[in-house]
């Protein structure tokens, strides 16, 4: 197999071996929500709401990021805020034009603004937040025409595979609540 310039080991199919640059787009961007959902399945083993990210630019993963809100103490440790700073540092200005974020769950309202202020070019989302998700959900700040930047946006990749992480670490939780709730009494 051919491999993407840039990319370390995780090499796509070239070219010829999809019908047309739609096969190719779609294996690209499973390619990188997979790499997410590592980052994702980092906030799971700390006990986090698994959410992950990860930026790129030119097909090579500059920046990756996951939720660690109840680890750090903080609102502002989200999977997206993190993998910002860290893709800023790595081009060298707080523009992140022609960047792509891939990330697990729709992003919220803080979230949504950090990226709509970074410029980045698109994102890349797993599933939907009908809950708190401002990508579509409640609200569309990526897209909005009354800001100076819209970015592009996908929505569904891997879909199933993000919902249902997201899923099982809430049924988890409730279980060890009610663990909890059992020694309690």
């Amino acid at each position: 197999m051919a491999k993407i310039a840039g990319e370390s080991g995780r090499g796509l199919p070239a070219k010829g071996q999809f019908k047309g640059n739609v096969g190719r787009v779609m294996m690209k961007q499973e390619h990188f929500m997979k790499e997410a959902i590592r980052q994702a399945k980092k906030a799971y083993a700390l006990d986090e709401v698994p959410i992950g990210c990860v930026i790129v630019l030119d097909d090579k993963i500059i920046a990756r990021g996951y939720n660690r809100r109840n680890t750090d103490k903080t609102a502002l440790a989200h999977a997206e805020i993190a993998a910002i700073k860290k893709a800023c540092r790595a081009v060298g200005d707080w523009r992140l034009e022609g960047c792509t974020m891939y990330v697990t769950l729709e992003p919220c309202q803080m979230c949504a603004g950090a990226i709509v202020q970074s410029r980045l070019t698109e994102v890349v989302i797993g599933c939907m937040n009908p809950k708190a998700g401002c990508a579509g959900s409640i609200l569309n700040l990526l897209e909005m025409d009354r800001f100076n930047h819209q970015v592009q946006v996908t929505r569904g990749v891997l879909e199933e595979e993000c919902s249902v992480m997201l899923s099982q670490f809430f049924k988890d939780l409730r279980e060890k609540k009610k663990e909890q709730k059992k020694k309690m009494e």
